[in-house]
């Protein structure tokens, strides 16, 4: 058992290590286009049991002790609080108007689909795929893998959208309120998820009526009180930024208090935040630890539970891929429909589709809370981190893909002036 004093200098060099080997990460995936929080993902994965400690079994262990973990997870929570605080403010920024009803529609067929192909799948295998957690029913472990097929990491769709500068664009902000949708409505169906594995409804019950008075109070003064904090003049900027601080760590603990996790209750303290020159000085303060310094934590602390070690059974390689074909089927092509069917172009809604079908962040947060509560093997965690890390790593191909066929329609038609004409024609 490590003291305090003893675990504090690992904490440091382990910090060290996981930002370093992010930025290595990041920079060889990065000449592909990959954006740095996909290297980040990866890298946590790469520093876990599936290489790492394969390969340099008591070199993982000297670095990140068991009793480290849990410090970790702590302090990647901090990087995903201020993570998300920032991608609020960014998306209130370019937020364009009227695409509420389009977002809702994009969102509920984004979790229908994936949601109803993850039960089917389960019900299907049950009692030929040794990936269940023993003693859970079949009701629950369909339930907990359609909900992890149907969320949006969202956190990661907003941080590719605004590295690849899509953030005002129609592909990018219809992406961006439908991914939010889908993850507030993915983590209230979570939480009744595991209400029903637990036997007791009143934690979901409480996060419906506590989300639904969180978005009241939110509604009726959360902007005022904002732009009152931000206003008052006794307030020098380091104050200020440690005021709102104050203020985002509480709303972060409301919300996880009530089952909606701590993203959200950041994501809308951002959302809240007045456009003006001291919330973009405050929001640019923020920003590199939340996203450099923290948020790799988190992504180490889930590599280190993920082996892919397990995928060598057959059954559950099988499984593994049958989950990352549904996800992609079911999400993918359930957002693109919903948003050709409600007037988008075939381009939009083949960005708005790719962007939905990223997972990652939030599925493994998601997977984190199954396996905690006892729900999901690590067999199945295993399998849907690979589904994870699959949907999101595809998502920066697909766009890129969905960009040539832009650039080869646009050369395809040679417009002159009062006429256009296709070369075929010339």
């Amino acid at each position: 058992m490590m003291t305090p004093s003893e675990l504090a200098p690992r904490l440091f060099i382990a910090m060290v290590v996981i930002v370093a080997f992010c930025w290595v990460v990041a920079w060889l995936l990065g000449k592909v286009g990959q954006p740095a929080v996909v290297s980040e993902m990866l890298a946590g994965v790469l520093l876990g049991p599936s290489l790492l400690g394969l390969v340099l079994p008591d070199v993982q262990n000297a670095l990140f002790p068991a009793q480290m973990r849990p410090v970790l997870y702590v302090l990647g929570q901090i990087g995903l609080v201020l993570f998300m605080f920032t991608a609020g403010y960014e998306f209130a920024s370019h937020r364009p108007p009227k695409i509420v009803g389009t977002a809702g529609i994009v969102s509920l067929s984004g979790i229908l689909a994936p949601l109803a192909l993850g039960v089917l799948l389960v019900v299907v295998v049950r009692n030929h795929v040794p990936v269940f957690a023993d003693g859970v029913s079949t009701g629950v472990s369909a339930a907990f893998v359609g909900v992890a097929l149907a969320i949006t990491a969202f956190p990661m769709l907003a941080r590719i959208v605004t590295e690849r500068g899509h953030a005002g664009t129609p592909h990018g902000s219809l992406a961006l309120a439908s991914g939010a949708i889908d993850d507030v409505v993915a983590w209230i169906l979570l939480a009744f998820v595991l209400a029903t594995a637990s036997g007791e409804f009143g934690p979901a019950l409480r996060t419906v009526a506590g989300a639904l008075a969180f978005a009241l109070v939110l509604w009726f003064f959360g902007r005022r009180f904002m732009t009152t904090l931000m206003e008052r003049t006794r307030f020098d900027p380091r104050r200020r930024v440690i005021a709102v601080l104050l203020v985002l760590f509480a709303v972060a603990w409301y919300t996880d208090e009530i089952g909606l996790y701590a993203v959200f209750g950041a994501f809308c303290v951002g959302l809240v935040l007045p456009q003006r020159e001291e919330s973009a000085d405050l929001v640019a303060v923020v920003a590199p630890l939340g996203n450099g310094l923290f948020l790799p934590l988190f992504f180490t602390y889930s590599g280190l539970q993920t082996k892919f070690g397990l995928l060598g059974d057959p059954a559950v390689l099988l499984f593994a891929l049958a989950c990352v074909v549904l996800a992609v089927v079911g999400k993918f092509g359930a957002c693109w429909l919903a948003a050709r069917l409600s007037g988008q172009s075939p381009l939009v809604s083949a960005r708005v589709g790719a962007l939905m079908n990223a997972r990652g962040l939030m599925q493994l947060i998601a997977l984190n809370v199954g396996l905690e509560a006892g729900i999901v093997s690590d067999k199945m965690f295993t399998a849907l981190v690979l589904v994870a890390l699959v949907t999101t790593l595809m998502t920066v191909p697909a766009l890129t893909l969905i960009d040539r066929l832009e650039a080869r329609r646009t050369r395809a038609t040679v417009i002159l002036p009062g006429t256009e004409l296709s070369p075929s024609a010339g």
